[in-house]
Protein backbone atom coordinates (compact mmCIF):
# COMPACT_ATOMS: atom_id res chain seq x y z
CA UNK A 1 0.00 0.00 0.00
CA UNK A 2 1.41 3.26 -1.06
CA UNK A 3 1.41 6.00 0.94
CA UNK A 4 2.14 9.81 -0.31
CA UNK A 5 2.43 11.71 3.41
CA UNK A 6 3.19 8.99 5.77
CA UNK A 7 6.57 7.65 5.36
CA UNK A 8 8.55 5.13 7.56
CA UNK A 9 9.09 4.14 10.51
CA UNK A 10 12.23 5.35 10.49
CA UNK A 11 15.00 4.81 13.42
CA UNK A 12 16.00 7.77 15.19
CA UNK A 13 18.32 7.84 18.20
CA UNK A 14 16.41 10.43 19.52
CA UNK A 15 12.60 9.62 19.29
CA UNK A 16 13.23 5.53 18.67
CA UNK A 17 11.17 4.22 15.74
CA UNK A 18 9.72 7.37 14.14
CA UNK A 19 6.79 6.89 11.97
CA UNK A 20 6.92 10.08 9.81
CA UNK A 21 4.32 12.51 8.75
CA UNK A 22 5.08 15.25 6.01
CA UNK A 23 2.99 18.22 6.06
CA UNK A 24 4.53 19.69 3.11
CA UNK A 25 4.45 17.03 -0.19
CA UNK A 26 7.50 19.07 -1.29
CA UNK A 27 10.60 21.11 -0.37
CA UNK A 28 8.82 23.98 0.68
CA UNK A 29 10.98 25.78 3.74
CA UNK A 30 11.58 28.84 5.27
CA UNK A 31 15.22 27.78 5.45
CA UNK A 32 17.84 26.30 2.57
CA UNK A 33 20.10 24.67 4.51
CA UNK A 34 23.62 23.49 2.72
CA UNK A 35 23.41 20.44 5.15
CA UNK A 36 19.71 19.30 4.18
CA UNK A 37 19.41 15.78 3.93
CA UNK A 38 16.29 15.99 2.19
CA UNK A 39 17.59 18.37 -0.58
CA UNK A 40 17.70 21.97 -1.68
CA UNK A 41 14.60 23.76 -0.97
CA UNK A 42 12.47 24.28 -3.87
CA UNK A 43 10.01 27.04 -2.31
CA UNK A 44 11.50 29.33 -0.12
CA UNK A 45 8.75 31.04 2.46
CA UNK A 46 7.43 32.28 5.29
CA UNK A 47 3.92 31.59 4.35
CA UNK A 48 1.58 29.57 6.10
CA UNK A 49 -1.02 27.57 4.26
CA UNK A 50 -2.72 24.00 4.38
CA UNK A 51 0.15 22.69 2.31
CA UNK A 52 -1.15 19.27 2.36
CA UNK A 53 -4.62 19.47 3.71
CA UNK A 54 -5.06 17.97 6.97
CA UNK A 55 -8.28 15.47 6.04
CA UNK A 56 -5.49 14.08 3.41
CA UNK A 57 -2.55 13.29 6.10
CA UNK A 58 -5.32 11.85 8.65
CA UNK A 59 -7.15 9.54 5.96
CA UNK A 60 -3.55 7.85 5.18
CA UNK A 61 -2.84 7.60 8.52
CA UNK A 62 -6.07 6.01 9.39
CA UNK A 63 -4.90 3.78 6.35
CA UNK A 64 -1.81 3.08 7.73
CA UNK A 65 -2.95 2.27 11.41
CA UNK A 66 -5.30 -0.03 10.05
CA UNK A 67 -2.70 -2.14 8.06
CA UNK A 68 -0.01 -2.00 10.91
CA UNK A 69 -1.82 -4.65 12.63
CA UNK A 70 -2.51 -3.34 16.04
CA UNK A 71 -0.77 -2.29 18.64
CA UNK A 72 2.20 -4.34 17.92
CA UNK A 73 3.51 -2.37 14.70
CA UNK A 74 2.66 1.07 16.51
CA UNK A 75 5.72 3.26 16.42
CA UNK A 76 7.32 5.01 19.44
CA UNK A 77 6.06 8.03 18.64
CA UNK A 78 4.66 10.08 15.54
CA UNK A 79 7.15 12.99 14.18
CA UNK A 80 5.48 15.54 12.15
CA UNK A 81 8.20 16.83 9.90
CA UNK A 82 8.79 15.04 5.82
CA UNK A 83 10.20 17.50 3.15
CA UNK A 84 10.25 21.22 4.79
CA UNK A 85 9.20 23.18 7.57
CA UNK A 86 5.80 21.61 9.26
CA UNK A 87 4.81 24.87 10.98
CA UNK A 88 4.47 26.62 7.23
CA UNK A 89 1.35 24.32 7.25
CA UNK A 90 -1.32 25.88 8.91
CA UNK A 91 -3.61 23.13 9.53
CA UNK A 92 -0.58 21.66 11.99
CA UNK A 93 -2.91 21.95 14.75
CA UNK A 94 -5.65 19.93 13.37
CA UNK A 95 -2.88 17.27 12.24
CA UNK A 96 -1.45 17.09 15.87
CA UNK A 97 -5.19 16.56 17.49
CA UNK A 98 -6.09 14.10 14.38
CA UNK A 99 -2.80 11.79 15.58
CA UNK A 100 -4.12 11.43 19.23
CA UNK A 101 -7.24 10.50 18.00
CA UNK A 102 -6.26 8.03 15.53
CA UNK A 103 -3.19 6.59 17.63
CA UNK A 104 -3.91 7.10 21.20
CA UNK A 105 -0.98 6.73 23.41
CA UNK A 106 1.27 7.44 20.99
CA UNK A 107 3.03 10.82 21.74
CA UNK A 108 3.27 13.17 18.97
CA UNK A 109 7.15 14.58 17.67
CA UNK A 110 7.26 18.14 15.75
CA UNK A 111 10.34 18.79 13.94
CA UNK A 112 10.69 22.69 13.63
CA UNK A 113 13.37 24.97 12.17
CA UNK A 114 12.51 27.38 15.38
CA UNK A 115 11.67 30.66 12.28
CA UNK A 116 7.85 30.69 13.36
CA UNK A 117 8.09 30.15 17.03
CA UNK A 118 7.59 33.94 17.27
CA UNK A 119 4.11 34.03 15.81
CA UNK A 120 1.36 32.98 18.36
CA UNK A 121 -0.93 31.21 16.46
CA UNK A 122 1.96 28.73 15.46
CA UNK A 123 2.64 28.59 19.35
CA UNK A 124 -0.81 27.49 19.99
CA UNK A 125 -0.82 25.04 17.35
CA UNK A 126 1.91 23.15 18.55
CA UNK A 127 0.53 23.29 22.37
CA UNK A 128 -0.80 20.02 21.63
CA UNK A 129 2.42 17.95 21.26
CA UNK A 130 4.39 16.05 23.37
CA UNK A 131 8.03 17.07 22.16
CA UNK A 132 9.24 19.92 20.11
CA UNK A 133 13.00 19.48 18.74
CA UNK A 134 13.48 22.77 17.41
CA UNK A 135 17.26 23.32 15.83
CA UNK A 136 19.29 26.36 16.30
CA UNK A 137 23.10 26.24 14.52
CA UNK A 138 24.18 29.46 15.06
CA UNK A 139 23.26 33.41 16.90
CA UNK A 140 25.86 34.80 14.64
CA UNK A 141 24.16 36.57 11.66
CA UNK A 142 26.75 36.01 9.21
CA UNK A 143 26.52 32.57 10.04
CA UNK A 144 22.98 31.76 9.67
CA UNK A 145 22.90 33.53 6.28
CA UNK A 146 25.54 31.15 4.95
CA UNK A 147 24.53 27.46 6.72
CA UNK A 148 20.62 28.28 6.73
CA UNK A 149 20.20 30.74 3.83
CA UNK A 150 16.93 31.74 5.64
CA UNK A 151 14.20 33.48 3.57
CA UNK A 152 13.91 37.43 4.19
CA UNK A 153 13.10 38.65 7.17
CA UNK A 154 14.14 35.84 9.35
CA UNK A 155 17.72 36.71 11.71
CA UNK A 156 18.89 35.25 14.67
CA UNK A 157 17.10 37.21 16.54
CA UNK A 158 13.68 36.51 15.38
CA UNK A 159 14.56 32.93 16.67
CA UNK A 160 15.67 33.99 19.90
CA UNK A 161 12.76 35.67 20.89
CA UNK A 162 10.81 32.94 19.44
CA UNK A 163 12.21 29.51 21.34
CA UNK A 164 11.89 31.98 24.61
CA UNK A 165 8.17 32.84 23.95
CA UNK A 166 7.31 29.35 23.03
CA UNK A 167 9.04 28.12 26.43
CA UNK A 168 7.39 30.02 28.22
CA UNK A 169 4.08 28.40 26.95
CA UNK A 170 4.45 25.02 25.86
CA UNK A 171 3.81 22.40 28.66
CA UNK A 172 5.77 19.55 26.95
CA UNK A 173 9.06 18.65 26.25
CA UNK A 174 11.89 21.30 24.17
CA UNK A 175 14.81 19.39 22.64
CA UNK A 176 17.08 21.82 21.23
CA UNK A 177 19.12 21.09 18.37
CA UNK A 178 22.52 22.28 16.85
CA UNK A 179 24.34 21.03 14.11
CA UNK A 180 28.04 22.16 13.20
CA UNK A 181 29.40 21.85 9.73
CA UNK A 182 32.68 22.64 9.43
CA UNK A 183 33.95 26.23 8.79
CA UNK A 184 30.51 27.48 8.64
CA UNK A 185 29.54 27.24 12.58
CA UNK A 186 32.07 25.80 14.33
CA UNK A 187 33.61 29.42 15.74
CA UNK A 188 34.34 30.18 18.97
CA UNK A 189 31.54 33.18 18.68
CA UNK A 190 28.89 30.90 18.14
CA UNK A 191 29.75 29.29 21.03
CA UNK A 192 30.40 31.99 23.35
CA UNK A 193 26.82 32.95 22.35
CA UNK A 194 24.84 29.91 22.09
CA UNK A 195 26.43 28.82 25.81
CA UNK A 196 24.51 32.22 27.09
CA UNK A 197 21.62 31.69 25.29
CA UNK A 198 21.20 28.18 26.24
CA UNK A 199 20.50 28.31 30.25
CA UNK A 200 18.08 31.20 29.21
CA UNK A 201 15.96 28.88 27.09
CA UNK A 202 16.00 25.79 29.40
CA UNK A 203 15.53 23.18 27.08
CA UNK A 204 15.30 19.68 28.14
CA UNK A 205 17.84 18.65 26.31
CA UNK A 206 20.57 19.65 24.09
CA UNK A 207 22.28 17.39 21.21
CA UNK A 208 25.01 19.00 18.90
CA UNK A 209 25.31 16.74 15.99
CA UNK A 210 27.05 17.08 12.89
CA UNK A 211 26.59 15.63 9.49
CA UNK A 212 25.92 12.12 8.89
CA UNK A 213 24.16 12.27 5.76
CA UNK A 214 24.79 13.64 2.60
CA UNK A 215 23.60 17.44 2.23
CA UNK A 216 21.96 19.43 0.06
CA UNK A 217 25.42 21.35 -0.83
CA UNK A 218 28.15 18.79 -1.78
CA UNK A 219 31.29 19.53 -0.46
CA UNK A 220 29.69 20.34 3.18
CA UNK A 221 31.80 18.48 5.76
CA UNK A 222 31.20 17.21 9.66
CA UNK A 223 33.17 18.99 12.36
CA UNK A 224 35.91 16.41 13.79
CA UNK A 225 35.57 14.38 16.95
CA UNK A 226 37.08 16.67 19.12
CA UNK A 227 35.44 19.49 18.19
CA UNK A 228 32.18 17.92 18.36
CA UNK A 229 33.02 16.95 21.82
CA UNK A 230 34.55 19.86 22.83
CA UNK A 231 30.91 21.39 21.79
CA UNK A 232 29.31 19.02 23.69
CA UNK A 233 30.67 19.99 26.66
CA UNK A 234 30.54 22.92 26.83
CA UNK A 235 26.65 23.32 25.63
CA UNK A 236 25.73 20.17 28.46
CA UNK A 237 24.92 18.05 25.46
CA UNK A 238 25.24 13.92 25.84
CA UNK A 239 28.39 12.48 24.53
CA UNK A 240 25.76 10.94 21.57
CA UNK A 241 22.87 8.89 21.03
CA UNK A 242 24.34 5.67 20.05
CA UNK A 243 23.01 4.34 23.38
CA UNK A 244 19.82 5.33 22.56
CA UNK A 245 19.60 3.66 19.28
CA UNK A 246 21.01 0.78 20.31
CA UNK A 247 18.37 0.15 23.02
CA UNK A 248 15.43 1.00 20.29
CA UNK A 249 17.35 -1.56 18.32
CA UNK A 250 17.27 -4.19 20.88
CA UNK A 251 13.31 -3.71 21.61
CA UNK A 252 12.66 -4.20 17.65
CA UNK A 253 15.34 -6.37 16.56
CA UNK A 254 12.78 -9.60 16.82
CA UNK A 255 10.15 -7.41 14.34
CA UNK A 256 12.88 -8.03 11.74
CA UNK A 257 13.38 -11.27 10.19
CA UNK A 258 17.75 -11.96 10.20
CA UNK A 259 17.64 -13.82 6.99
CA UNK A 260 15.69 -12.96 3.08
CA UNK A 261 12.69 -14.34 2.39
CA UNK A 262 12.59 -17.80 0.81
CA UNK A 263 11.42 -18.19 -2.90
CA UNK A 264 7.67 -18.54 -1.56
CA UNK A 265 7.57 -15.29 0.92
CA UNK A 266 7.02 -11.59 -0.41
CA UNK A 267 6.95 -8.24 0.89
CA UNK A 268 4.54 -6.87 -0.46
CA UNK A 269 4.78 -2.63 -1.20
CA UNK A 270 8.59 -3.11 -0.32
CA UNK A 271 9.68 -1.11 -3.30
CA UNK A 272 6.63 1.61 -2.02
CA UNK A 273 8.02 2.12 1.37
CA UNK A 274 11.53 2.20 0.93
CA UNK A 275 11.18 4.89 -1.73
CA UNK A 276 8.46 7.00 -0.02
CA UNK A 277 11.00 6.66 3.56
CA UNK A 278 14.32 7.03 0.90
CA UNK A 279 12.44 10.37 -0.03
CA UNK A 280 12.75 12.23 2.73
CA UNK A 281 16.05 10.81 4.38
CA UNK A 282 19.11 9.28 2.76
CA UNK A 283 19.47 6.03 4.59
CA UNK A 284 21.65 2.66 4.64
CA UNK A 285 19.92 -0.65 3.86
CA UNK A 286 20.22 -1.79 7.37
CA UNK A 287 18.67 1.09 8.40
CA UNK A 288 15.97 0.68 5.90
CA UNK A 289 15.67 -2.82 7.06
CA UNK A 290 15.39 -2.32 10.47
CA UNK A 291 12.84 1.06 10.29
CA UNK A 292 10.36 -0.55 7.88
CA UNK A 293 10.43 -4.16 9.86
CA UNK A 294 11.57 -5.48 6.53
CA UNK A 295 14.12 -8.61 5.94
CA UNK A 296 17.75 -7.39 5.44
CA UNK A 297 18.13 -9.67 2.17
CA UNK A 298 14.83 -8.20 0.42
CA UNK A 299 15.57 -5.11 1.68
CA UNK A 300 19.07 -5.77 -0.53
CA UNK A 301 17.47 -6.88 -3.25
CA UNK A 302 15.05 -4.24 -3.72
CA UNK A 303 17.50 -1.64 -3.64
CA UNK A 304 19.57 -2.54 -5.99
CA UNK A 305 16.36 -3.07 -8.42
CA UNK A 306 15.41 0.45 -7.80
CA UNK A 307 18.96 1.80 -8.63
CA UNK A 308 19.09 0.21 -11.63
CA UNK A 309 15.69 1.76 -12.39
CA UNK A 310 17.15 4.97 -11.64
CA UNK A 311 14.01 5.31 -8.89
CA UNK A 312 16.78 5.55 -5.92
CA UNK A 313 21.08 6.78 -5.89
CA UNK A 314 23.67 5.37 -4.11
CA UNK A 315 25.47 8.15 -2.20
CA UNK A 316 28.99 7.17 -0.67
CA UNK A 317 30.01 8.53 2.52
CA UNK A 318 32.19 7.42 5.44
CA UNK A 319 33.04 4.45 3.94
CA UNK A 320 28.67 3.31 3.74
CA UNK A 321 26.28 3.42 1.14
CA UNK A 322 23.15 5.49 1.67
CA UNK A 323 20.26 5.40 -0.96
CA UNK A 324 18.09 8.81 -1.98
CA UNK A 325 14.95 8.96 -3.70
CA UNK A 326 15.29 13.02 -4.19
CA UNK A 327 16.32 14.57 -7.16
CA UNK A 328 20.34 15.02 -7.59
Amino acid sequence: MAFRYVFGPVRSGRLGLSLGLDLLGDAICSFDCVYCEVGPTRVLTTERAAYVPARDILDELTRWRDAAGGPAGLPDVVTLGGSGEPCLNSEIGEIIAGVRRILPGVPVAVLTNSAHLADPAVRRDLAGADIVLPSLDTLVPKEMARLNRCAKGLDPQALRDGLLAFRAEFPGRICLEVLLARGYNDSAENLAALRAFIPRLAPDRVDVVTLTRPGALPGVQPVDAVTLDAWRAALGAPPDAADAAEQTRRKHQQAVPESPPGPEESCPGAADLILASALRRPQTAEQLAFALRLPPGRVQEVLETLVRQGKLTELRQDGGSYYSARKM
